[in-house]
């Protein structure tokens, strides 16, 4: 069993579309796959077509409900979800008052570890007191890097944000992997963009591209995965390459 946030401070790089159709296909893979909405936009429980006014995780982080009572199912196979309300944003100072305030989200977590192959975090676009609960709880982290200016620039902040994260805090935690994502292969920026970051992080950085696409914006407002909407869509192959190249690194990556 592999937990993964998803994270970058940026917002706008496809975090949320990478858990979604992430976790689609390592379900349509066979896996059982819990998706976990730690953002209170919560752009992957609407996105699954699950829209609370209240409850999800903001009971569990908060109140210390159940992590199995607030998960529900999903239309994708294999994939649970808890999900998330805007309530959830009030959370990170309810937080501090209570004790552990930083690994509420892995002590929650631990009672449903054994149920799933892959946990996918889906972080804020923020260093918040909800990201460092993702960052506490994960494994490993997969980074979406938008292909555009300064992209390296950002991505170079949230590494040693990991850092001081494991040395403080989670100590087995390691990036699993750099996901472009947005990539047009005809401009010369995304092209220089994804060249640099392999030139800088060329064991880190995945093979697949996730590319721009229209159909991939498309799909959570119909409540579904890229999978289910258009699976012959270039981001439905795209994200398909991707499961498969991040179920085939997993073993490499806890011998290493």
């Amino acid at each position: 069993m592999t937990i993964f946030a998803v994270a970058n401070q940026k917002g706008g790089v496809g975090k949320t579309t990478t858990v979604v159709n992430l976790g689609a296909y390592l379900g349509a893979l066979g896996a059982r796959v819990l998706l976990v909405d730690c953002d209170p936009q919560a752009n992957t429980s609407s996105g699954l077509g699950r829209r609370l006014e209240s409850g999800g995780l903001y009971d569990v982080l908060v109140h210390g409900a159940s992590a199995s009572a607030a998960i529900v199912p999903t239309a994708e196979q294999g994939v649970d979800l808890l999900p998330a309300a805007a309530e959830l944003g009030g959370a990170e100072v309810q937080l501090l008052e209570g004790d552990r305030p930083n690994a509420r989200l892995s002590d929650a977590l631990s009672s449903v570890q054994g149920t799933y192959g892959y946990i996918l975090l889906d972080c804020p676009p923020s260093m918040g007191l909800l990201t460092l609960n993702a960052l506490v709880a994960a494994d490993a982290v997969i980074v979406p890097v938008q292909c555009e200016y300064l992209a390296l620039e950002g991505l170079a902040r949230l590494m040693a944000t990991l850092q001081r994260v494991r040395d403080q805090s989670n100590p087995r935690l390691r990036v699993f992997g750099l996901l472009m994502t947005m990539y047009d292969g005809r401009t010369l920026l995304a092209q220089q963009v994804a060249e640099e970051v392999r030139r800088h992080y060329p064991t880190l950085t995945f093979d697949t591209m996730i590319p721009r696409s229209v159909r991939l914006s498309e799909a959570p407002s119909f409540g579904s995965s890229i999978l289910d909407y258009d699976p012959h869509s270039r981001g439905a192959e795209a994200y398909g390459a991707l499961a498969v190249e991040v179920a085939s690194r997993v073993p490499a990556f806890y011998s290493s």
